[in-house]
């Protein structure tokens, strides 16, 4: 008989969310259940059910791990484009990806579909920071100059409707499937261009 090894809280919480990561990118949000998370990482259904309360919670707290994440990593392109070493189509690539391959856009989707909006308010709202974070100047809500937020709105919707209808649409209106993100790198530019 193997001993398991005996995580600390945070480490069990990390492995969960990175389980319920895997299935929702492999099979889809259906698959992130508590069952099937804690048969991924070796414990218990009581285990999950101790660290998120419910299936609910732990697709909320997958929503907000997956925002918090891509956000990360879409500032860190965002700081080296203006620096001049990033370009606007590296920021689209990573919106696009945290949408499509990183499963998003499906957990958007399955959140809207099951009734579960509350899991949607991790990705909102750290999207909002990513925004305030990137034009401070936006932040009060009281510049003319919306640009960012503007910017950040089409980008996302952008990306969300490219991983939930982008492939089967653009091929059926004889487009290359990055079609879209050609579209949203050539709006990112325009839009720099005109602050430049």
């Amino acid at each position: 008989m193997t001993s398991r090894k005996r995580l600390t809280p945070e480490e069990s919480r990390s492995s969960a969310l990175e389980a319920a990561r895997g299935l929702l990118i492999e099979t889809g949000p259906q698959s992130v259940t508590l069952k099937a998370v804690a048969a991924r990482i070796g414990r218990t259904h009581a285990n999950l059910l101790h660290h998120f309360g419910s299936a609910s919670g732990l697709q909320k707290a997958l929503a907000e791990h997956l925002a918090r994440t891509v956000c990360e990593t879409i500032i860190e392109a965002v700081r080296a484009s203006r620096a001049g070493l990033g370009s606007a189509r590296e920021v689209v690539d990573l919106a696009f990806d945290a949408f499509d391959r990183e499963g998003a856009g499906a957990l958007t989707s399955w959140m809207l579909l099951t009734g579960n909006e509350d899991a949607l308010h991790p990705i909102i709202e750290t999207i909002h920071e990513l925004v305030d974070e990137i034009a401070p100047e936006e932040a009060d809500h009281q510049s003319n100059d919306m640009r960012v937020h503007r910017d950040t709105l089409s980008l996302v919707l952008l990306a969300l409707g490219d991983a939930l209808i982008g492939g089967a649409l653009a091929k059926s209106l004889s487009l290359p499937r990055d079609a879209a993100r050609a579209r949203a790198q050539d709006m990112l530019e325009a839009s720099l261009a005109e602050y430049q």
